[in-house]
C-alpha cells in the first residue's frame, strides 16, 4: 500500500498540522491501496496564505504572458513523459478501465494543456479601444487572483487541467483540492509542478474531506472558486462564496437528452450513448442518459441500446480489454441499484441489466449496464441524475414533444440530436436549452469550445477563450491628452 504523508504547500512537501489521513480504496478489489495525508482547516489557511503571498509578492502574475506560457509548456512536456504511470494511478484509485484512463483520463488532459497554451499565445492581453468622447481607452486583462480549484473524482485530471492551466496562464495562483476518492493523481501532478520549477506557492495541493473543503471555499483569502461537483454541493459553494463576494464558477450535474429524430439510425444512437459516458460506468456529468425516441420505433431503440450495453466487456479495470469497470464507491453502487429498482417499481421496463452484479463478477462495486424502456418523463429515473450505467428510453409523438421532453429537466449541461438532415438538427439544437450540444454525436470536448451549463447545471465556462477569461479581470484605463 502506498503511503504519502505530506501536502504540497508553498513549493514544499509539508506534514499536515494534525494527523489526518485519507484511505484510498480500490473499487475493484474493495481493498485499501494507499493512505495519504489529509489537510485540515489550518493546512487550508497555510495553502491559501502561500498562494496569496505568491500572487501579491511573487513574480508569477507579473511575468510576461509568454514566460508563463513557457513554464506551463514545461509542465506539459513533463506530463507527457509520465502518461502511462499517471493512467495506472487513476485506474487503481477509480476503477477506470486502463484503456479509457490512458485515452480520456490522461491523454485528453495532456492535449488540453498544449491546446490551452497555444490559445494563450494568440490571446489579446491588452487592447486599445477608441472612446466615445474622443479619448483613448486601454483595456488590460489582469489575473483575478488566488483561485481555489475544487475537483471531483470522476475525471480528475481532465477537470484539474481545465481549471488549473487557464488560471496559471492568466497569472493566478492556485489551491488545488482533489476529492477524497482521487488524491493520488493530484499529488502526482504536484510533483510535476515542483519538477517544472514553477515559483513556490503558485500551485498548492491539499487533499481533504468535504468538511475541510467547506472551510476552503468560504476562505476570505480567495478571489475565485472554480468548482465541479453535484448540484446540491454547488448550491452550498455558491452560498459560501456569496458571503465574501468571491467570484465562483460552477460546473454541476446533468441529465442530458439524446433526441433521435425519425430519420436516425438506432445503432448509431446506441454507439454515441456508449461513447458519451460508459467508459466511466456512466459517471460522467454530460453523459447522454435520456434517449428520446419516436414512439413507433421505441422498441428498435431499446433493443439497439440493449445490444450495445450487453456487449460491453465489464470487469477488471487493469485488463486492456475491459470497457467498463466498477463504480467509485459502495455508496455509489447502492445509489445506482436503488434507482434501477425504483424505475421498475414506477413502471419502466427492464430491457437489459438490473441491480445485481454482472456475470462473472464476485467482488467490487460493479453494476450491470442497464436499459430501462417505456419510461415516462415524470418518472424518477427520467428526472434525477443517476450517475451510473443506466440509460432510459423515453418515447415521443412529434418533434415538438421531443424538444419539450428534452427541456423538461432541472438540468441543462449537454444534449444531442441525431438526424440525416443537418438543418433540421441545427433547428433542434437551437431549441434545446443547454450550455453544450452535439449533432450526430455526444458533445465533443474540444479545447477551442467553451464548456458549461445552464439552469441547475451551473454557470461559468471552461475551455476556449471564455475559459481563460474566467480567470481574468478587465481593467479599463482612459488616457487623456498629454
Amino acid at each position: 500500500m502506498k503511503e504519502h504523508g505530506t501536502l504540497f504547500i508553498g513549493g514544499r512537501w509539508v506534514a499536515p498540522r494534525a494527523e489526518r489521513t485519507i484511505e484510498v480504496i480500490s473499487p475493484h478489489t474493495e481493498q485499501p491501496i494507499a493512505r495519504v495525508a489529509a489537510a485540515g482547516p489550518p493546512d487550508v489557511d497555510d495553502a491559501v496564505s502561500a498562494a496569496r503571498h505568491a500572487f501579491d509578492e511573487g513574480p508569477w502574475p507579473r511575468l510576461d504572458p509568454a514566460e508563463r506560457i513557457e513554464a506551463v509548456r514545461r509542465l506539459a512536456d513533463l506530463y507527457g513523459t509520465r502518461r502511462d504511470e499517471l493512467a495506472e494511478l487513476i485506474t487503481d484509485q477509480l476503477g477506470a478501465p486502463i484503456s479509457f484512463a490512458r485515452r480520456a483520463q490522461v491523454a485528453l488532459p495532456w492535449s488540453m494543456m498544449n491546446a490551452l497554451t497555444d490559445l494563450a499565445r494568440t490571446y489579446p492581453w491588452q487592447e486599445n479601444r477608441p472612446g466615445v468622447y474622443g479619448q483613448d481607452i486601454l483595456l488590460r486583462k489582469e489575473p483575478v487572483g488566488v483561485v481555489a480549484a475544487v475537483i471531483p473524482w470522476n475525471m480528475p485530471q481532465f477537470l484539474t487541467v481545465t481549471k488549473v492551466v487557464p488560471a496559471l496562464l492568466a497569472g493566478c495562483t492556485v489551491v488545488l483540492k482533489p476529492a477524497p476518492e482521487s488524491p493520488l493523481d493530484a499529488l502526482f501532478l504536484a510533483g510535476l509542478v515542483e519538477e517544472a520549477g514553477l515559483p513556490p506557492g503558485v500551485v498548492n495541493v491539499i487533499p481533504a474531506d468535504r468538511d475541510t473543503s467547506a472551510h476552503l471555499v468560504a476562505h476570505r483569502g480567495l478571489d475565485k472558486v472554480s468548482f465541479t461537483g453535484s448540484t446540491a454541493a454547488g448550491r452550498q459553494v455558491a452560498g459560501a462564496c456569496a458571503q465574501n463576494l468571491t467570484k465562483v464558477s460552477l460546473e454541476l450535474g446533468g441529465k442530458s437528452a439524446a433526441i433521435a429524430l425519425d430519420d436516425a439510425d438506432p445503432s448509431a444512437v446506441a454507439s454515441a450513448v456508449r461513447l458519451s459516458g460508459l467508459g466511466m460506468a456512466g459517471q460522467i456529468c454530460n453523459a447522454l442518459t435520456r434517449v428520446v425516441v419516436p414512439a413507433n420505433r421505441a422498441d428498435d431503440y431499446a433493443q439497439a441500446l440493449a445490444a450495445t450495453m450487453s456487449a460491453l466487456n465489464v470487469g477488471d479495470p487493469t485488463d486492456p480489454a475491459t470497457e467498463m469497470g466498477p463504480l467509485v464507491a459502495r455508496r455509489q453502487q447502492e445509489r445506482v441499484r436503488h434507482y434501477i429498482d425504483t424505475g421498475v417499481r414506477e413502471g419502466a421496463t427492464l430491457v437489459t441489466g438490473g441491480s445485481d452484479l454482472p456475470a462473472g463478477v464476485e467482488r467490487g462495486w460493479y453494476v450491470r449496464p442497464t436499459v430501462l424502456g417505456a419510461v415516462h418523463p415524470s418518472m424518477t429515473v427520467a428526472r434525477e441524475e443517476i450517475f451510473g450505467p443506466v440509460i432510459v428510453v423515453i418515447p415521443y409523438r412529434d418533434d415538438e414533444e421531443a424538444i419539450r421532453i428534452a427541456n423538461d429537466s432541472a438540468y441543462g449541461l449537454a444534449g444531442s440530436v441525431f438526424t440525416t438532415d443537418k438543418a433540421r438538427g441545427l433547428d433542434v439544437a437551437s431549441k434545446v436549452r443547454t450550455g453544450t450540444f452535439g449533432i450526430n454525436q455526444g458533445y465533443s470536448m474540444d479545447p477551442a469550445a467553451p464548456f458549461g451549463g445552464v439552469k441547475a447545471s451551473g454557470y461559468g465556462r471552461e475551455l476556449g477563450r471564455e475559459g481563460l477569461e474566467a480567470y481574468l479581470d478587465v481593467k479599463s484605463i482612459s488616457v487623456g491628452p498629454i
